[in-house]
């Protein structure tokens, strides 16, 4: 599949979903959105046992040593969960948000309508660019693993976008921009390390990822709610311990 489709289909599920809000306002029932939710949650975990299977790559296992690939993912995530919490990206993530809005509406005096639009218009770009499936599907995408994750990402985008287009209005479809934007440029990153990484490398970085999917899916499932972006550290730390066991074998 050629990287950036899903991307693609994000962005149109984004004006579809949008649009679709704009016609139905707030007549979609709360229970509609929460089966859904749960529904797309199930696919996350399915799609996240996918990707964590990597741990058992041959490659990877023939380079760090049959042993070492569930201790490699797990040193990834402790050591990223660590450096994550103390840099505390999950609340810098989610005051993201309010600086946004405070910047972009502070010194407007214009009429409700424009602070509708942009108050639109920042929480649905936050929504649809700072989550995990941001990263770890358009990274994954560009690697040349597929736009699995960033397909499921652009189903609950879409449903999101329905919500927030009937309390918002036009300022959500504007967001797509801002989902070109900032997954492009992810993509375009992950092929480029697709270029440098050895196969071992990125096994590692697919079956980490694939643990912090199951992070989301908990999250969607209301199970419980584990902070994803303070783990994502995680991706990087997990190609450097290859190279570490590598280096000392």
């Amino acid at each position: 599949m050629v990287p950036g489709v899903g991307t693609l289909v994000n962005v149109l599920a984004v004006l579809a979903g949008g649009l679709l809000g704009l016609l139905l306002g707030n007549r979609l029932p709360v229970r509609t959105r929460e089966v859904v939710t749960d529904g797309l949650g199930l696919v996350t975990l399915l799609i996240a046992g996918t990707s964590a299977v990597a741990v058992l790559d041959v490659d990877l296992a023939a380079a760090v040593g049959s042993s070492a690939p569930m201790l490699i993912v797990l040193g990834a995530l402790l050591l990223g969960g660590i450096t994550g919490s103390l840099l505390a990206l999950e609340h810098r993530v989610e005051s993201l948000g309010g600086w946004l809005q405070r910047v972009l509406s502070g010194g407007s005096h214009g009429s409700a309508d424009r602070q509708r639009f942009i108050e639109g218009f920042v929480v649905s770009s936050l929504v649809f660019c700072t989550g995990p499936l941001t990263i770890l599907g358009s990274l994954n995408d560009g690697l040349g693993n597929g736009a699995d994750q960033l397909f499921l990402k652009s189903a609950l985008d879409g449903f999101a976008a329905i919500a927030f287009a009937a309390s918002f209005g036009w300022g959500v479809l504007a967001s797509a921009v801002t989902v070109v934007v900032v997954q492009g440029t992810l993509t375009v990153a992950g092929a480029a390390l697709g270029d440098v990484l050895p196969e071992a490398h990125l096994a590692a970085v697919t079956a980490t990822g694939g643990l912090l999917l199951v992070g989301v899916a908990l999250r969607l499932l209301r199970v419980r709610d584990i902070p994803v972006a303070d783990l994502l550290p995680a991706l990087l730390v997990a190609p450097v311990l290859v190279q570490v066991v590598i280096a000392v074998r």
